[in-house]
């Protein structure tokens, strides 16, 4: 694998380079940036903000995933662990990405739901195009030793392995362009009900974690005796994260929706019969 494709270099004692995980990052904001403008542009929205939101995200989300690798993560804190290209927690990533591009989404132009609806599927893709990084990097979330026909040794990678893993990776980003996918086809069909495709999105999010984690090396919540022996943190934070995408979803369907036209009956001049108006109510 190649983790470093140029440098490092010495920066004020910090290394700088450039990164097979950061190429594949960069790759995803700019494709997820490109769907974006597209789509917002064709439902009539403000198209060129698309990359606020994206960028929004990017810094949101790098920030997120670095302090929740320091603060739940890593042994110790150190400066190095926060210019590492390792260290970037998914749902740390996900928390803080979602604040900062929730702020940029209140704040502008576009409606904030219909707008979460578009960013929900682009979350899925941009997160598996991610995970490419992370099969270049050879960074740790490949999985336990196997004898399958594909299985992957990293012995170069940031956490090197020469013994034959599942490609873990390859399975994520497998499950979240498939998902993205299903979702993306159906965004015009459920277009009538806004944030019903961003409720969807969080729940598959939860879905292809939970799942991924039965090949990866992450480690249990609970002791071995334990009943739940085979939990880690992720799948716990994946059902929050799957209850809260259902509740989403119910919260949807229960909010008020448009009040349809009715007649409504307005004074007329004298001199002109009276005559029945519609007037257009919105929540």
């Amino acid at each position: 694998m190649y983790p470093t494709l140029l440098g490092p270099w010495e920066i004020f004692s910090i290394p700088i380079g450039i990164h097979s995980y950061g190429v594949m990052l960069a790759t995803a904001f700019i494709t997820c940036s490109v769907l974006l403008q597209r789509e917002l542009n064709r439902r009539g929205f403000q198209g060129d903000v698309a990359t606020t939101y994206v960028v929004a995200g990017a810094i949101g989300g790098i920030v997120g995933a670095k302090i929740y690798y320091v603060l739940f993560v890593a042994s110790e804190f150190s400066i190095h662990e926060l210019f590492s290209p390792t260290g970037l927690v998914w749902y740390g990533g996900l928390i803080g990405g979602s604040v900062a591009v929730s702020w940029v989404a209140y704040r502008s132009p576009n409606p904030f739901l219909p707008t979460a609806d578009i960013i929900g599927p682009l979350l899925l893709l941009g997160y598996g195009i991610g995970r490419i990084g992370c099969l270049l990097a050879g960074d740790g979330d490949y999985g336990p030793p196997s004898d399958v026909p594909w299985a992957m040794a990293f012995p170069n990678g940031t956490v090197p392995t020469d013994v034959p893993v599942h490609p873990t990776p390859i399975y994520e980003t497998s499950m979240s362009v498939l998902f993205f996918g299903i979702l993306w086809s159906q965004r015009k069909k459920t277009i009538e009900i806004p944030g019903l495709l961003f409720g969807i999105s969080l729940v598959m999010l939860a879905v292809e974690r939970f799942i991924a984690e039965f090949w990866r090396l992450t480690p249990r919540v609970f002791p071995a005796d334990h009943t739940l022996s085979w939990l880690t943190s992720p799948q716990l934070v994946s059902i929050i994260l799957f209850c809260f995408g259902i509740g989403f979803i119910y919260w949807i369907y229960q909010r008020p929706r448009v009040v349809e036209a009715t007649e409504v009956p307005i004074p007329e001049p004298e001199n002109f019969p009276s005559r029945p108006q519609k007037r257009r109510r919105r929540r």
